[in-house]
């Protein structure tokens, strides 16, 4: 036996994996036993830990030893993870992470690409498509946009062409160049430059820009010259000649569209630009000769479009047809595997997708589920497949057929780990690791890890009272102050809708998933009531606007707020303290202690965001990238501050005993008790405690965090205004990764704003949400085409006895009705 081999702990081969001394984020030293070949749940309050142990170790010790076996120059090809902090794990199969993360923001990516359906579609056409007389038969790469051979010429596929006119370019043309006639061009300097470029190529600039010989405004506005000149800035004759590169306003859109790092400045530059369908290939991307082909009577366009609920009905009499004929043998073998692929997702709730989907729209749930069913069908034995909530976005109704999935995995030799809150999904796993008994440093230790049924005897688990809770508490019912009524509302699978929402009570919107609950809500009540349109990649809607005939009753409203699940920053300086404000308040204490006083120090100071008081060798970062050769690059401390990202100077003024940088590593929880002494401060961090957020560390990077992580800190943010009455406020699915105590938590702040004379729509799921509502929207009776109606509506109790609705049984249930 070697040395290396001989140092190593035995391997258990007892079909458990035992974990010891893990301690990654607030793991303390934990040990456990997970049984393999198992429908195991790991369950605790948000924060407590679980996903630290399931994710954060169990999964990224099994990549790590995958990677190690990898050649270091194909290592750099790979996405690498972290290296674990625990002591031994042994036990552990290869491992497949399932978690849950917003549609790529490619529009080339579709729910047929992410699936791979879109190979077998394309097969189906080449090979098995009824072509015109006398056409030559297809390769399968005809049938995609995203090749060369099926892309069209005019819109390379995209289906989209976009276009400028003087109209977008100039929206108010009695405005001279000089006081920004040509909105397209940029603003400050540069647009000042291009002004000065103008003048000196023989231009006024100074008439109003209608006044202009059609000519020079043809040139100005869409030229592909760029001519360059001598310039000597207007109004500042000492300053030094240079040269100056003139652009035309659409050249200048253009060329920020297709280049442009920034988001912000393609946005803007989006704004000046038409979008409409192509006028060759009619919106579709495809060759005209890949459109001639068909299949069951629905060219490839037609059928990429279909729900696919609707495809499982189209392919099934092919996929049962019989025959001795090679022709029909192919069709009848490609869609059979079609049709099984299909009705995984048909059976995952997610039958009113189509394959054209974009991914951008779809929401974290629908991505993941996606992924399960595509893994279902890869045939993989003998690993571990660790899902993040799998039941997120799911209405209780689609939650068996979820199971019956996860079953399938098991069934194949595999193990399944789920990061779970739903009860129905818990009480059907065979083990569960309950992690607690709170959030953050509250938490980090297993306090049981056993059958489901052994919990209820483990008196520190809150997890154990929500197992079988019993009845939901019944409350008094609010009586609506009034309404906001639409009428006639056509937006995706709303066609003619109409609806009426209550104002001065909590309302909950439901339905199962893709019944259009989020485009009635956060798309057309939204609009209607003056708030802004969710976005696209946010949201299940997208971003177009909805139409409605008739809207009354939005003159009651002060104010409307959408609060999506949007991240509250794009980059990792965004974080709880600065996004909430209390950063402010924190700065301010640290600038009027003693020693920031007598060496001059503003608030300023104690930013990580400015110079002065931060690093310079990060720039407030706390980290550097290392560029290793023939290895990953990685992320190290920075070896100036180690990580504190302030400089020397600045870390040596403390509050009660710590500097800046230690005030950040604190979590809400402990923050709240530590700040006390200042009171703008503390009254964010008891808002973000009582929004179930008390384990979140102040410094936090936002780029960490999750969708609904990020939606409660903006609910945190707006608690915290004390503004009273006639605000409307619209949550998508706000429930999202919390433990059920966590969701009585934000009920009771929920319902805090409707006292104060608010109204509260919440598109939920989460029967414990519904059953303290004051009003029930119930939309259905399925989804996409199937769905777009309200099926029922009323009091919690009224809508639990309506037949017509889905929801109806489970809300009932909840009543114990």
């Amino acid at each position: 036996m070697n040395s290396f081999a001989s140092s190593r702990a035995p391997a258990e081969h007892d079909g458990f994996i035992h974990v010891r001394g893990a301690n990654e984020n607030n793991l303390d030293n934990v040990e456990v036993r997970i049984p393999r070949d198992a429908i195991v749940a790991f369950t605790g309050v948000s924060g407590s830990g679980k996903s630290s142990l399931a994710f954060g170790t169990i999964f990224a010790e099994s990549q790590r030893r995958f990677l190690e076996s990898v050649a270091p120059y194909a290592r750099r090809l790979i996405a690498q993870g972290h290296t674990p902090k625990v002591e031994f794990i042994s036990g552990l199969p290869p491992a497949v992470a399932l978690q849950q993360r917003r549609g790529s923001a490619s529009s080339r990516s579709t729910v047929g690409t992410l699936t791979t359906l879109s190979n077998s579609v394309r097969m189906l056409f080449s090979r098995a498509g009824d072509y015109p007389d006398g056409a030559a038969r297809l390769d399968s790469d005809a049938f995609s946009t995203n090749t060369a051979a099926g892309a069209c010429t005019h819109c390379h596929g995209a289906g989209t062409v976009h276009s400028v006119s003087e109209a977008s370019l100039v929206p108010d043309p009695s405005l001279s160049i000089r006081d920004g006639a040509i909105a397209a061009w940029p603003g400050a300097w540069q647009g000042k430059n291009l002004r000065d470029i103008t003048t000196h190529l023989g231009y006024d600039i100074d008439v109003p820009f209608q006044q202009l010989p059609a000519e020079a405004r043809q040139w100005l506005l869409f030229t592909e010259e760029q001519p360059v000149v001598e310039v000597t800035p207007e109004r500042d004759r000492v300053a030094k000649p240079y040269k100056g590169r003139f652009w035309s306003a659409e050249r200048y859109v253009r060329h920020t569209v297709a280049t442009s790092k920034s988001e912000n400045l393609r946005t803007k530059a989006l704004a000046f630009m038409h979008s409409q369908d192509c006028p060759e290939c009619s919106g579709t991307g495809f060759r005209p000769d890949a459109l001639q082909v068909t299949f069951g009577g629905l060219d490839i366009a037609q059928f990429n479009r279909k729900p696919l609920s609707s495809l499982a009905g189209l392919l099934r009499p092919f996929a049962a047809e019989a025959g001795t004929e090679a022709q029909a043998e192919v069709v009848s073998t490609i869609s059979a595997d079609l049709l099984g692929r299909v009705e995984v997702l048909v059976e995952l709730g997610l039958g009113y997708l189509s394959l054209d989907r974009g991914t951008p729209t779809l929401s974290p749930g629908e991505m993941q589920r996606l992924r399960i069913a595509t893994q279902l069908r890869a045939g993989l034995f003998g690993v571990i497949y660790v899902l993040d909530e799998p039941s997120a976005g799911l209405h209780p109704a689609d939650v068996q057929p979820l199971i019956e999935v996860l079953d399938a995995l098991k069934a194949e030799g595999n193990s399944v780990f789920v990061v779970e809150h739903n009860m129905d999904v818990v009480c059907r796993a065979q083990w569960i690791v309950d992690v607690g008994p709170g959030a953050g440093s509250n938490g980090g230790q297993v306090l049981y890890s056993g059958e489901v049924a052994g919990l209820s005897e483990i008196e520190a688990s809150v997890t154990r009272r929500f197992l079988d809770p019993g009845p939901a508490p019944r409350r008094e019912q609010r009586e609506p102050g009034g309404w906001v009524r639409l009428r006639g509302v056509e937006l995706h699978n709303l066609a003619g809708v109409d609806a009426a929402f209550p104002l001065g009570v909590f309302c909950s919107v439901t339905g199962v998933s893709g019944s259009g609950k989020s485009s009635l809500v956060c798309g057309a009540l939204a609009q209607a009531a003056g708030g802004p349109v969710a976005e696209a990649e946010e949201l299940e809607v997208a971003t177009e606007r909805a139409v409605i005939a008739e809207v009354t009753g939005a003159q009651q409203l002060s104010r409307v707020v959408l609060m999506d699940q949007k991240p509250i920053g794009r980059t990792p300086r965004s974080n709880v303290a600065t996004y909430t404000g209390l950063f402010d308040a924190v700065r301010k204490a640290f600038s009027e202690l003693p020693l920031s006083r007598e060496r001059g120090y503003s608030a300023g100071r104690f930013s990580f965001n400015v110079a002065g008081g931060r690093c310079e060798t990060c720039q407030g970062e706390g980290y550097l990238e290392i560029e290793l050769l023939f290895l990953p690059g990685t992320y190290g401390p920075c070896p100036e501050c180690h990580g504190a990202r302030y400089n020397e100077q600045t870390l040596e003024v403390e509050y009660r005993g710590k500097n800046i940088a230690q005030i950040l590593e604190l979590d809400v929880s402990e923050a709240e008790e530590f700040l006390s002494g200042i009171p703008a401060a503390a009254r964010a961090l008891a808002t973000l405690r009582e929004v179930g957020l008390g384990y979140l560390q102040l410094g936090q990077p936002a780029t960490e965090m999750s969708g609904g992580e990020a939606q409660r800190i903006k609910l945190a943010t707006e608690l915290q205004r004390q503004r009273r009455g006639h605000t409307l406020y619209l949550l998508d699915e706000p429930t999202t990764g919390l433990h059920p105590a966590d969701v009585q938590l934000l009920v009771s702040q929920l319902q805090q704003l409707v006292d104060q004379g608010n109204t509260v729509i919440v598109v939920e799921h989460q029967m414990d949400v519904v059953a303290a509502s004051d009003w029930v929207i119930d939309m259905g009776p399925a989804g996409g085409d199937g769905g777009g109606r309200i099926v029922a509506e009323g009091t919690p109790t009224q809508v639990a006895h309506n037949k017509a609705s889905r929801t109806a049984q489970y809300l009932a249930r909840r009543l114990a009705l």
